[in-house]
C-alpha cells in the first residue's frame, strides 16, 4: 500500500493492485493553496461537508462516495464510519465528523477527519486495532497536539501520520506540526510525499511519519 499525502487531510492511498482512495478533498481557494488534485480515484472518503474536506469536483474519474456512520461496502472494500463531533461540544459549534476505518493490503487504517475531541472509550473499542492512523493536529478547528497525543496514547497505532496541520500552503489559524512532534521518539521526517507500508513490516513500536506535500 503506498500512502500519499496531497495536502490539508486528503491523502491518496493506493493498494498493491491498483485501487486507489482519496480521503477528504479540498478545493484550491479560500485560504488553501495546495496545487489541484488532478487524481483519480476508484472512492472517494468524506468525513464531514466543510468546503476544505468535500470538493468533490477536484476528483477526477467516477468515484463511490463513502460518508457518513455505518458499514459500507464499495469496490469490495468494508468502511466502517463511527459517528464523532468536530467540537468539544458535540457539535454544536462545527458539526458531525465520521471517523473512518477499513483495511487495503491487510493494513489497517484510520481517518479521523476533523475529530474535534478526546474519544471516548466506546468509540476507542469501535476503531479497534490500528496500523496506520492518520490524524489531524493543528488544533482550533481540530483537536491540538495534546489531544492529539492522547489519541495517538488510546489507539495505539504502528504507524502515525499528521495531518491538518499549518504550512506555507494553508493560511488557517492553526498550528504547524512541531508542536505534535516536541518531545516525541521514533520520528521519521520524509522528504517524500509518500511512503509505502507493507503488511509484516510494520514497526512494533509507534512510529510519526512527517510527510512532505509536493503540491
Amino acid at each position: 500500500m503506498i500512502l500519499k499525502w496531497l495536502g490539508h487531510a486528503c491523502f491518496l492511498i493506493t493498494s498493491g493492485d491498483g485501487l486507489k482512495i482519496i480521503t477528504d478533498p479540498y478545493p484550491t481557494d479560500n485560504g488553501i493553496k495546495y496545487a489541484p488534485i488532478n487524481e483519480t480515484a476508484d472512492i472517494v472518503t468524506i468525513s464531514h461537508d466543510h468546503f476544505d474536506h468535500n470538493a468533490l469536483s477536484a476528483v477526477s474519474g467516477n468515484p463511490e462516495v463513502i460518508r457518513g456512520r455505518g458499514l459500507k461496502i464499495a469496490k469490495g472494500i468494508q468502511f466502517k464510519g463511527i459517528p464523532t463531533y468536530h467540537d468539544e461540544s458535540k457539535g454544536e459549534q462545527r458539526g458531525d465528523n465520521t471517523v473512518f476505518c477499513y483495511s487495503i493490503d491487510g493494513i489497517k487504517v484510520c481517518h479521523l477527519g476533523d475529530l474535534g475531541h478526546r474519544l471516548s472509550h466506546e468509540q476507542i473499542n469501535e476503531i479497534g486495532d490500528i496500523d496506520l492512523l492518520l490524524i489531524p493536529v493543528g488544533g482550533f478547528y481540530t483537536i491540538d497536539a495534546n489531544v492529539a497525543t492522547q489519541v495517538c496514547d488510546d489507539l495505539n497505532p504502528k504507524v502515525i501520520v499528521p495531518m491538518h496541520y499549518k504550512t506555507p500552503k494553508l493560511d488557517f489559524p492553526i498550528t504547524g506540526v512541531d508542536e505534535f512532534l516536541k518531545g516525541k521518539r521514533n520520528v521519521k521526517r520524509l522528504d517524500l510525499s509518500e511512503a509505502e507500508f507493507v503488511m509484516g513490516k510494520l514497526p512494533d513500536i509507534s512510529e510519526i511519519i512527517v510527510l512532505k506535500s509536493d503540491r
